[in-house]
């Protein structure tokens, strides 16, 4: 098993693909702890704005660690430089809530949407836009 991962990783490495496999892989748990926060706090009686912001508060905390450690492998030299990478993936994400809480009134107040399936759906932008925040401002 071992060894296939390795190949695995050497082909994408090769074609320079390892940042945005591992960035989906993360993505993908980042995206499971933003929609399953929403949904357990709206099923537990939350509005969605609110359960909104509080899954997309826990998300980021999670994608930060995740995207610095093993996405971008990204090392920094002392508190100072640390806090300013925080400070960039932080004002990126308040960006990507933007358009999160834009597709989420479209979804479901215009169109009469679910709330977890507007969530869901909204997902798709949000983790293209943090791709591209996180490497080519964040962690480059």
């Amino acid at each position: 098993m071992k060894e296939l991962f390795i190949k695995g990783k050497d082909w994408l490495e090769a074609r320079k693909l390892w940042d945005v496999f591992t960035y989906v892989f993360f993505g993908g748990l980042t995206t499971l702890v933003n929609v399953g926060v929403f949904a357990g706090a709206t099923h537990g009686g939350l509005s969605w704005q609110i359960a909104n912001f509080l899954a997309w508060l826990l998300s980021v905390l999670f994608a930060f660690v995740t995207n610095k450690l093993w996405v971008f492998n990204s090392h920094t030299e002392n508190l100072s430089a640390l806090g300013w990478e925080f400070s960039k993936f932080i004002i990126a994400r308040v960006a990507s809530l933007g358009i999160d809480y834009g597709f989420m009134l479209l979804f479901i107040q215009s169109w009469g949407m679910n709330e977890t399936v507007a969530k869901i759906l909204t997902q798709f932008a949000i983790v293209a836009a943090n791709y591209v925040f996180s490497k080519f401002v964040i962690f480059k």
